[in-house]
């Protein structure tokens, strides 16, 4: 079992290897030794192990027999079916959420909503990305269904270095806030179809950003 310290270093190292794939720094089939990535970010190779281990479960990265850690090699289909899967899975949450949030759990989502602004406000896509977990997390909890919330909580890991990439596209923080805005109102106002709606297009409208953000990292690869 990992100390506190430890999976303190791997959250941080599994975020800085994701978006190091993502940005392009690796190459699908490339190679991840421990070594040489524990070197490189300044820590053992205890935290590199269980990174590597985590970023498996997202696709990012392959474990092979005799070969260890290389990057994946995701297709856009298979990437498109994960999100579809999401889409529909949170949308139901939300939907539910309408239906079986208490007072207190809306006032809390409301609040929470509330207290992202600022981040936006301060162009702070990590601090977003943060705040982001808790909110789904909440809608998942608000739909008081433990078997859904687990599935979408299992996907969403999955789909997380993804998701938070998206928020380093040029206005991307705005949109998801507003585009959070009609999912609160809905779940606010007790209106099922009009959350499962809003939940809908706003993961559509995720993965949608991913895309431009990994056409714009090809365009600057080639470039470079």
């Amino acid at each position: 079992m990992l100390d506190t310290e430890t999976r303190t270093r791997t959250d941080q190292l599994v975020r800085d290897l994701s978006d190091a794939i993502l940005a392009g720094e690796f190459s699908a089939g490339d190679r991840l030794d421990e070594h040489s990535l524990a070197d490189r970010f300044g820590v053992s190779r205890t935290p590199v192990r269980e990174a590597l281990r985590q970023l498996a479960t997202s696709g990012l990265v392959d474990v092979r027999p005799r070969r260890g850690a290389v990057v994946a090699s995701l297709t856009a289909d298979r990437l498109a079916e994960l999100f579809g899967a999401m889409a529909e899975l949170e949308a139901t949450c939300s939907r539910l959420s309408a239906i079986s949030m208490s007072p207190v759990e809306r006032r809390g989502l409301e609040a929470h909503h509330e207290a992202m602004a600022p981040l936006v406000a301060a162009n702070d896509p990590e601090g977003f990305a943060a705040a982001n977990l808790t909110f789904h997390t909440m809608i998942y909890a608000g739909a008081h269904n433990a078997p859904l919330a687990e599935l979408a909580a299992g996907l969403r890991q999955r789909l997380l270095p993804y998701r938070r990439a998206q928020f380093h596209t040029p206005g991307r923080l705005p949109r998801s806030h507003a585009e959070h805005g009609a999912v609160v109102e809905a779940i606010a106002a007790a209106d099922a179809a009009k959350a499962h709606a809003a939940m809908l297009r706003h993961v559509s409208l995720v993965e949608d950003s991913f895309e431009r953000l990994a056409a714009m990292t090809a365009r600057k690869r080639e470039a470079g």
